[in-house]
């Protein structure tokens, strides 16, 4: 992982919004009920303690780890994500849990909105097809059994609503790195990022 290999910290900012996918469908919220999920959002206390260098988040005081790993959770917080309230409320707890060390942090609109004036940016991309075979992949390892072509509906969903959303819709930053992982393995894809960080020292 960049982090590790860099020392600092690693911020995953889905995680966050996992969190309030999780709190949602604990209350029994439908996500796309979009006045309810805001009307959760100020009796919810989100926290995020660093440990080492990783992050570990809180909901009302629970520790949630596999909790935000799972299918479900991942699909909700993509619903989620797009609602406006949703975005507001999470950005000063994302900049607050960078604190004032380095970090590496992993996210949507993370070098256009969370940290704009960051010292790197990646934007990391892939063939469409290559994406949605990694994806399945992914889904089949954490035991979901689905088709590829219900993978790559899912995938261009996602990719739709990330991009139409009204908040902070996924564009590439002017002054991000364009990494196209199609060919590459994960070593790959670390060099050319530690190589471009070398330049900035």
């Amino acid at each position: 992982m960049l982090s590790a290999r860099l020392g600092c910290l690693y911020l995953d900012t889905g995680a966050l919004y996992r969190a309030i996918a999780w709190k949602v469908k604990l209350e029994g919220i439908s996500p796309g009920d979009r006045e309810a999920v805001s009307r959760l959002l100020p009796v919810t206390r989100l926290e995020v303690e660093r440990r080492g260098d990783q992050m570990t988040v809180l909901v009302d005081g629970k520790e949630l780890r596999e909790e935000l790993r799972t299918p479900e959770i991942g699909k909700l917080a993509s619903v989620i994500s797009a609602i406006p309230a949703v975005r507001e409320w999470l950005l000063p707890l994302q900049r607050h849990a960078a604190g004032s060390g380095h970090m590496v942090a992993e996210g949507r609109d993370i070098g256009t909105r969370v940290f704009p004036q960051a010292d790197v940016k990646f934007f990391i991309e892939a063939d469409p097809e290559i994406r949605v075979a990694r994806r399945h992949r992914e889904l089949a390892a954490a035991g979901v059994n689905q088709s590829v072509d219900q993978t790559r509906e899912e995938v261009r969903i996602r990719d739709e609503r990330d991009c139409t959303r009204d908040v902070a819709p996924l564009v590439k930053a002017e002054d991000a790195h364009v990494i196209d992982t199609s060919t590459l393995d994960e070593q790959e894809v670390l060099d050319r990022m530690l190589a471009v960080i070398a330049t900035k020292l």
